[in-house]
């Protein structure tokens, strides 16, 4: 573009009113009144309001509010095979998959999944 129109975005403007309506190329902010700033406020309020109470309960423990939830799941981090407890993304695959820790599988699974 070695000569650039100074019309262009007018232009474009244009183009876009006449496909898409007047609306589209109008500033936001040119509708926003007072009135609705506040009912928008009220909105956001009555939102976080009905979030809040919808929460489950929380229980104490040890200073920190744990949801009651959370606490009475079972953990599945356990291996049934060898016991150990792992934190391994890897050992999370296996567990869905399998049952096992990786180590398990690799020792007693792996080449006979289909037994």
């Amino acid at each position: 573009m070695k000569n650039k129109d100074p019309n262009y975005v007018v232009k474009v403007e244009k183009a876009i009113a006449e496909k898409y309506g007047e609306e589209t190329i109008q500033n936001p902010k040119a509708q926003w009144s007072d009135t609705k700033e506040k009912e928008y406020v009220k909105q956001l309020k009555d939102l976080y309001k009905t979030s809040n109470e919808k929460d489950d309960h929380q229980i104490d423990v040890g200073g920190v509010f744990i949801s009651e939830k959370l606490i009475t799941k079972e953990s599945k981090r356990s291996c049934p095979i060898c016991s150990t407890y792992s934190f391994k993304s890897n050992d999370d695959i296996y567990m869905a998959k399998f049952d096992c820790c990786e180590k398990c599988y690799i020792q007693w699974i792996e080449g006979r999944e289909e037994r």
